[in-house]
């Protein structure tokens, strides 16, 4: 299984970057902001998987998610927002946008492993 992350933190995407590693994902892709992300997508191949930030300069999250949405070469891959925001509005614009799962920060890899079960990952 293939994953990008999507974090404008360095040490976000080496934390995530590690929990995937240990569920069972390759991180094949990185980026800092969405606009570094949707080139990465256009290098191939499509990751099955991508943790995306919200806050991030240039191209947020949801802007990223917004913009993969439109690309039908991009479908399969599930996003999951990994973020600060709580807010309930901030949660249904994500998932209106095209997120599949939402998880917010602070958070342990047990509930990583639990988001991504739900969306259907074979996670050991």
């Amino acid at each position: 299984m293939r994953a990008m992350v999507v974090d404008d933190s360095r040490a976000m995407r080496s934390i995530l970057r590690k929990h995937l590693a240990a569920i069972g994902f390759e991180v094949t892709a990185e980026g800092a902001n969405g606009l570094d992300a949707l080139a990465r997508l256009r290098e191939g191949p499509t990751p099955d998987l991508a943790l995306v930030d919200w806050n991030m300069p240039e191209m947020n999250g949801l802007e990223f998610v917004t913009a993969l949405r439109t690309e039908r070469a991009w479908d399969a891959m599930r996003v999951v927002m990994v973020t600060t925001e709580t807010e309930f509005d901030n949660i249904h614009t994500a998932l209106a946008a095209g997120a599949n799962e939402y998880l917010m920060k602070p958070f342990t890899e047990e509930a990583l492993r639990e988001k991504l079960a739900l969306l259907g990952f074979q996670v050991g």
